[in-house]
């Protein structure tokens, strides 16, 4: 059977083709604004429209702005756009400085965001409602039935049914010995055939035992044989309450129940390698300027070291000493979190908590090995010993090194946690986190991190 493009995919690139056209226009548009209709500049921006339209496909992929689950939680996009225009801006800013294009008028460039943010958004907000009036008209209507009225084919129609922007209509369950009442059951198995052909059904879902392979052969076959989408949803009840993966060794089927791109070398060595030099780069380039002006500042407010050492459990709960800028004054409670306007906190210690330079020591950690740039927060051992006993997953976020910054604390989760519902939110981010590491993922949270200390958090105390 030929295989076709995947919708999503034809979506992102008509969108990435589509946003080309808008920047392009709002660009020459910008000009317009700027110099009229003199064209004595003109040549001089060819170069800028080309950089320009370049570094908007690094910053839109490396956002995920074509992304189709997000497409319609417009919230979501809009603040994935937003990103996306931050990070170009400073793309571009980094071209200027680095290639001396100083030349370029300032109203140019701001003409050029502030038309292709609004063209871009206004474009987006129009393809939405054409979409879903798309889905919604039965346009490319994907017409689906169920084999098996059990749990998982239970589970799958609500699916179907929930959203008609998805695309599909249900036709009706297929079952010998059905376990649900349903008025959307057409008949038995022998039924399924004649009624796909009729009925020109898209796609079959089979959502029986998986020890029935002659039955399954059987589906398979017939559905190859008049161009309809065969599909497995297994009943995992009883196993697993998630999401599973299955990966093949030849043709033996594994499963697992969390998806682990960390657990492949190549992976892990790619992530060390940029640890060590991201690490060296910051102690090489930064540390000389900032660490000197930091002590001072400890010293001159309160006695005691300039460092602070704690224990800390990191990778399968192996226990680390991380380090820290001091940003208390001297005390015996350093197992207690801080809390807001807590004593013990320095006006200097404040002011590092507030912009996360009390961290900056742990890149040493990372050289050591015993942490990475991104990964899950090392929390106290006393939460540990806490959290492991009553939060779900809590252990499994020490499968990999700890982080300096992470995923949950770009996502607003840092600080005190009072309630455990707040230590569980960051749980269910750093599990986030490992299931779908990749190295640009690392990348965006890095910015992110930045970003955050320059506009500092509510939070950090």
């Amino acid at each position: 059977m030929k295989k076709n493009l995947p919708y999503s995919q034809f979506v992102g690139i008509f969108l990435l083709i589509a946003d080309f056209i808008i920047i392009d226009f709002s660009c020459k548009l910008a000009y317009y604004l700027r110099f009229g209709s003199n064209t004595n500049h003109e040549d001089y921006y060819v170069s800028l429209f080309v950089i320009f339209n370049l570094a908007w496909i690094a910053s839109a992929l490396f956002n995920n702005v074509y992304n189709l689950e997000t497409l319609f939680k417009f919230k979501v996009l809009l603040t994935k756009i937003f990103y996306a225009f931050v990070f170009h801006a400073l793309l571009m800013f980094s071209y200027i400085i680095s290639f001396k294009e100083h030349d370029f008028a300032r109203l140019f460039l701001f003409y050029s965001y502030i038309l292709a943010f609004d063209a871009i958004i206004f474009f987006r907000i129009i393809f939405i409602l054409f979409l879903k009036y798309f889905k919604m008209a039965g346009i490319n209507e994907k017409r689906v039935v169920i084999v098996g009225a059990g749990y998982a084919g239970n589970e799958l129609y609500h699916y179907f049914i929930k959203d008609k922007s998805l695309g599909y209509r249900f036709m009706g369950f297929f079952d010998d010995a059905p376990e649900i009442p349903s008025l959307m059951i057409k008949g038995k198995i022998k039924h399924l055939k004649d009624y796909c052909i009729k009925e020109n059904i898209d796609e079959i879902y089979y959502a029986l035992s998986l020890t029935s392979n002659d039955l399954i052969k059987d589906l398979a076959d017939f559905c190859d044989d008049n161009f309809i989408y065969f599909k497995i949803a297994p009943d995992f009840r009883g196993l697993v309450q998630k999401k599973v993966n299955i990966d093949f060794y030849e043709n033996i089927p594994i499963m697992t129940f969390r998806r682990e791109p960390l657990g492949i070398a190549f992976n892990r060595v790619v992530k060390r390698a940029f640890d060590i030099a991201f690490s060296l780069m910051v102690i090489c380039f930064i540390f000389p300027f900032i660490v000197p002006v930091i002590a001072f500042l400890i010293k001159l407010e309160s006695k005691g070291p300039i460092f602070f050492k704690q224990l800390r459990p990191g990778r399968k709960n192996k226990l680390f000493e991380c380090y820290k800028f001091r940003t208390m004054r001297v005390n015996n409670q350093t197992e207690l979190q801080a809390t807001k306007a807590d004593p013990r906190v320095t006006k200097v210690g404040k002011f590092l908590r507030k912009t996360s330079l009390d961290e900056l020591p742990q890149f040493f950690n990372v050289l050591l090995g015993d942490m990475s740039v991104v990964g899950p927060r090392p929390n106290l051992i006393t939460q540990l010993e806490e959290y492991s006993k009553i939060i779900d997953k809590y252990a499994v976020r020490h499968f990999v090194s700890p982080g300096i910054t992470g995923y949950a604390q770009v996502n607003g989760y840092r600080g005190e946690t009072k309630q455990v519902q707040l230590m569980q939110k960051r749980v269910e981010y750093d599990v986030m986190y490992m299931e779908n590491w990749s190295f640009f993922l690392d990348l965006k949270i890095i910015f992110l991190t930045v970003w955050n200390m320059i506009k500092g958090e509510e939070n950090a105390y």
